[in-house]
């Protein structure tokens, strides 16, 4: 069964199980993505998707009339007052869903799992993620120079993190 996590106008997001293994490693490694990410083998996944959740999770992104999957999340770091987003792929692109997927990843962080912060991470040239951070009330932190190492060349990454005050702030206006 699918435990789903939280429900919008047009999209859910659920717990990933182990028929949803294709479909992450499929969007890990197409070409658009992977230059934006650090991908993770089926293995790490695998162990991830069979946990009990309480540390990290696979999430898919589902279209709710279709049940079709447009993208899937990681998040790690659940067994402290902090969550970190990380694999924020969206495989169906240009129709918004990236925005409304963060949006109700949020809330789920925020109100339902009572998470006091969130952070995320952005390879500093992803210029859509860093204008759709921004834009939903993430602060950038820090700025990690020389991070990591990627086809023989150090790449930069912006940091960014919400505090669960931000959150319940942004939501009034």
């Amino acid at each position: 069964m699918n435990e789903i996590l939280i429900e919008g106008r047009r999209l859910r997001l659920r717990r990933a199980n182990v028929t949803d293994l294709n479909y992450i490693m499929t969007l890990q490694y197409t070409p658009e993505n992977l230059k934006f990410i650090v991908p993770f083998d089926e293995k790490y996944h695998r162990e991830i998707i069979t946990s009990d959740g309480s540390e990290k999770l696979d999430v898919i992104v589902e279209e709710i009339d279709t049940g079709n999957s447009v993208g899937y999340f990681m998040l790690r770091k659940m067994d402290s007052p902090f969550v970190e987003f990380t694999h924020v792929i969206i495989g169906k692109k240009g129709l918004g869903y990236g925005r409304e997927a963060l949006k109700l990843l949020l809330k789920w962080a925020f109100e339902v799992k009572d998470f006091h912060r969130v952070w995320i991470d952005c390879k500093d040239y992803n210029k859509i993620a860093l204008r759709l951070y921004e834009s939903l009330g993430f602060v950038r932190e820090g700025f990690l120079r020389e991070i990591l190492l990627t086809n023989g060349v150090y790449e930069n990454l912006i940091v960014f993190g919400m505090l669960d005050r931000e959150y319940f702030s942004w939501q009034e206006k």
